[in-house]
């Protein structure tokens, strides 16, 4: 499936110390959908920065999964964790 920004992910922690905001996103997708590049078609106007975590919630598996935000321009590319 593919990412619709009327389910973006929600910002559950603001940074503190200037360390990364965490983000919670809750899909059908998978994660290997999830972490392709570009995915967050709008993460840099969500505030996504590289650094910040995203909890990656498969609502169809059900499986969580946790990420990073790995890079932004105008999309948003998280990795998930090795």
């Amino acid at each position: 499936m593919a990412y619709a920004t009327s389910n973006p992910p929600k910002l559950v922690s603001q940074s503190i110390g200037g360390g990364p905001k965490i983000w919670l996103y809750q899909s059908a997708d998978v994660v290997g959908d999830v972490d392709a590049a570009g995915y967050f078609t709008n993460g840099e106007t969500l505030g996504m920065e590289i650094g910040d975590r995203v909890i990656v919630y498969d609502t169809a598996t059900p499986l969580v999964t946790d990420c990073w935000v790995s890079a932004v321009d105008t999309t948003a590319t998280v990795t998930q964790d090795a």
